[in-house]
């Protein structure tokens, strides 16, 4: 490519997000839809124990609150995740790391790793509170990061949608 003017040599080649006939899968299946709910059901359960968790670092109040809804929140992310790996199933023929999301997923790895940490040591009674709610907040930080990729590829497959031409 020449800066400001025409193209030297072939531009490089964009591979869409679906092929037709995975976003046909896709706009067929009913774990579109449940993605669809899940996500901002997540989304506002994140930003409540996000509330819950800062009020309880600051005031020292809350604790059970606190440590109920980070419980909430990883149980969403595991209903997501599962529920989002059959999705990718259905729409890519594997259960994880479809070429299309494969940046995604290995980001929710890290979501996940982080998740199941906080709830290991919860259980296990490994650290302080303050400890472990470091832990959630570091996975609530990863869970940002991939919200943020997810939302960015909703983005990319709809301007790859194919437009209706008006009659």
């Amino acid at each position: 490519m020449v800066r400001g003017g025409g193209s030297v040599g072939k531009e490089r080649q964009h591979r869409p997000l679906y092929t037709p006939e995975q976003r046909a899968r896709r706009d067929a299946s009913r774990w579109t839809l449940v993605q669809g709910l899940l996500a901002p059901v997540q989304f506002l359960i994140f930003l409540v124990s996000l509330a819950l968790v800062v009020r309880y670092l600051v005031t020292g109040e809350g604790a059970g609150a606190a440590t109920a809804s980070i419980v909430a929140k990883t149980i969403a992310l595991y209903t997501i995740m599962v529920t989002g790996s059959i999705w990718e199933k259905v729409v890519f023929d594997k259960w994880l790391f479809a070429e299309g999301f494969w940046w995604e997923d290995l980001f929710s790895m890290v979501v996940l790793a982080l998740h199941t940490a906080y709830l290991a040591m919860l259980f296990a009674g490994i650290g302080t509170i303050e400890q472990q709610m470091a832990v959630a907040l570091a996975g609530y930080l990863a869970y940002v990061v991939n919200a943020g990729q997810f939302l960015w590829k909703l983005r990319v497959a709809r301007l790859e949608q194919p437009r209706m031409v008006p009659a």
